[in-house]
């Protein structure tokens, strides 16, 4: 959430900034509201010292045998309409809190300008795609014969755009996430965490997926309960209303969790195969941050999450986000995308943001600096290290033989027992 401070001071800086982004703020009706909350403010203010100053002359004029009574009446009605303003004011000032609930962040000022991904600016590769001597397939069409992976019993269990993976490719999917959570905890210095895989309504709006994402998400039926769409929704509240010590900074944390999403705007996108699902595995890192420290640790973010793809020796690369394609609170963006034989293109396996202090401000997320003086907001950061499925698909299709298997990548291996290849098997 913006600075209601930085909005009043900054309007017209706001409006053209977040025009880069594609949105239209609403200038006249934020001036007209908070017009309105400062006349109310200062009417307030001045009755309340009538009253004050009202209270002493009655004081006195009692004391002088004077008679109160209109005075103590008009008093009345002064603490009357006091009421009436602090009441109305309360109102005005939880219309401005939803109208800049819905304002996304600004973009950081290096961030390239566009509206559209196709003006996201490429700034590096790993990697050669493989060159194959016969026609790779997508995964959908290698791995049912492989008997990995099932998805019309998945459709039969549940609906469309479930997975069930079997044998091999259950196994290669729990050795992801192992291999994933040991080189962000042991090498990358995450402390790992288990969250829960539901949160209230609070936690999503501290991470800004409500209230304008609701759509997105699954609720349970009668409760405040919501499935997570990622685990930086309850990992980003594990500080919600916290004030951290500025010698615990920067606090870094890794989690896997099952990810829950409706995909309500993505109708007809990738209906094939597994690539975008309502459910999948994510391991996420989210850190906390020193607002000056902030942009570096977005830079060793993104690293932290290329060197599990340089690891498995999967193609790809990594862009920045143009303004308008970016997360609705992310101030600067980078996508890393994983080259797919199958679909021939780069597609995202990875989002890192730097959020600033946008989701500090909804979360009341705190620390007290070393040298004293005020708290100050933290920056929160996040990204995808990685996306298990995704990366699922890409050792599928990129590590695929002319004969039909699928060669395990060398660092795998010890997740797997020793397993260099998978072949066909018949598990369900």
């Amino acid at each position: 959430m913006l600075d209601l401070a930085y909005l009043r001071e900054n309007l017209e800086e706001a409006r053209q900034r977040l025009s880069h982004r594609g949105f239209v703020l609403d200038v006249e009706t934020f001036r007209r509201l908070d017009s309105e909350r400062k006349n109310l403010i200062h009417e307030g203010e001045r009755l309340k010292q009538l009253r004050n100053t009202s209270s002493e002359e009655i004081a006195r004029l009692i004391k002088e045998k004077v008679d109160v009574t209109e005075k103590r009446n008009e008093m009345k009605a002064v603490g009357q309409r006091i009421k009436e303003i602090d009441e109305t004011l309360g109102t005005l000032e939880e219309e401005i809190y939803r109208f800049a609930s819905i304002i996304p962040n600004l973009p950081d000022t290096d961030v390239p300008i566009g509206l559209t991904e196709d003006q996201n600016v490429e700034v590096r590769r790993f990697g050669q795609p493989p060159a194959f001597d016969f026609e790779p397939k997508a995964h959908w069409d290698l791995c049912p014969a492989l008997g990995i992976l099932d998805l019309e019993r998945a459709t039969k269990i549940t609906g469309s755009r479930f997975p069930l993976l079997a044998g091999a490719g259950a196994r290669l999917e729990r050795a992801l996430i192992n291999f994933m959570l040991d080189v962000h905890t042991k090498e990358h210095g995450y402390s790992e965490v288990v969250p829960p895989f539901m949160a209230n309504s609070r936690s999503l709006f501290g991470t800004s997926n409500l209230p304008k994402f609701e759509e997105d998400l699954f609720k349970v039926k009668d409760t405040d309960y919501y499935l997570i769409p990622t685990a930086e929704v309850p990992v980003t509240n594990i500080y919600r209303d916290d004030i951290l010590e500025d010698d615990r900074l920067p606090v870094k944390f890794t989690a896997c969790t099952p990810c829950f999403r409706s995909e309500a705007g993505s109708y007809g996108k990738d209906v094939r195969g597994v690539f975008r699902q309502h459910q999948f595995n994510k391991v996420e890192l989210v850190k906390f941050t020193r607002p000056e420290d902030s942009p570096l640790e977005l830079e060793s973010l993104v690293k932290d999450a290329e060197e599990v793809l340089k690891r498995l020796r999967l193609p790809y690369r990594v862009v920045i986000h143009a303004t308008g394609d970016a997360g609705f609170a992310a101030a600067k963006s980078y996508d890393i995308e994983v080259w797919l034989p199958g679909q021939n293109a780069y597609r995202e396996i990875s989002s890192c943001s730097n959020f600033r202090d946008f989701q500090a401000r909804r979360a009341n997320i705190r620390y007290r600096p070393s040298g004293g003086g005020k708290v100050r907001l933290v920056h929160t950061l996040n990204g995808s290290g990685l996306a298990v499925g995704r990366t699922w698909i890409a050792i599928v299709e990129n590590y695929q033989q002319k004969d039909g298997t699928v060669v395990i990548p060398d660092v795998l291996r010890p997740y797997l027992n020793g397993m260099t290849v998978i072949k066909p098997q018949k598990v369900i």
